[in-house]
């Protein structure tokens, strides 16, 4: 059996826990996991000052070559939206049919997909109007999972947010 793929998106401002939580928890679980941001081989800091060096340029990302997009939040999906490389590999990915992963305000970029049309989310309050604009039907819940949509609130959702990345991998 192939060893499942996982993309974390990083940039300027993510929040440290939403990266590195996931990314550790994934690892132990056997998966393979890359960073990806909108340029490879870049030094990014989380709100808190933590380095995160990006290994794949989106623009060099393959959809088909990963199982799984995980959006963390913090401001960097602000940033993310502002690449059309970014916003380009995850609609490949939307289009790919794979997980798509996404917690507070991680949202944020999946408005600049299609994903959200019609399928129930959750996201972190202040961008609650953003989701549901962008077709979601917002639920306040600490992980909602919706056909291949797994999102979550906040930090303190982690656990169950990365449980429910593993369940729908194992797949």
């Amino acid at each position: 059996m192939a060893v499942k793929k996982v993309a974390i998106l990083v940039d300027e401002m993510y929040q440290v826990l939403e990266v590195w939580y996931p990314y550790y928890r994934f690892l132990e679980a056997g998966l393979q996991v890359n960073l990806v941001a909108a340029e490879a081989k870049k030094e990014y800091h989380s709100k808190e000052g933590y380095p995160c060096v990006s290994e794949i340029a989106a623009e060099e990302a393959d959809a088909g070559d990963y199982d799984c997009m995980l959006v963390p939040g913090g401001f960097a999906p602000d940033f993310m939206r502002r690449s059309a490389d970014v916003i380009k590999f995850a609609n490949d990915m939307v289009d790919a049919g794979r997980v798509i992963a996404a917690i507070c305000h991680g949202g944020w970029l999946l408005c600049s997909t299609k994903i959200y049309k019609g399928k129930k989310a959750t996201c972190f309050m202040a961008i609650k109007d953003d989701i549901i604009n962008a077709g979601a039907e917002y639920v306040d819940d600490e992980c909602v999972v919706d056909d291949g949509l797994i999102t979550a609130r906040k930090p303190d959702d982690l656990p169950a947010f990365c449980t429910a990345v593993l369940r729908a991998l194992e797949k």
